[in-house]
């Protein structure tokens, strides 16, 4: 099971910069309105310290890490629902 995070705001405010930053996903972020069209979708690993620990007690077969989904979402503008 992992967790999910949609980027949205306005167009132009550095939702795929961020979004870039979050993934290492290198897709175009461009200074002019409406640069992405489509959603980018992007998963990166969350690992977390205590499951290590947890796993040393319980000894499973094998650990799974959660993961974040991020999806970039295009710019909302008025009256576009």
């Amino acid at each position: 099971m992992g967790f999910k995070c949609g980027i949205v705001g306005l167009p132009n405010v550095g939702k795929s910069t961020l979004f870039n930053a979050l993934t290492k996903a290198g897709i175009e972020a461009a200074n002019f309105p409406f640069c992405t069209i489509e959603p980018n979708t992007g998963v990166v690993p969350m690992p977390d310290p205590r499951l290590d620990q947890l796993a040393e007690i319980v000894k499973p077969q094998r650990t799974l890490p959660t993961t974040m989904e991020f999806v970039d979402i295009a710019g909302l503008v008025k009256g576009a629902s």
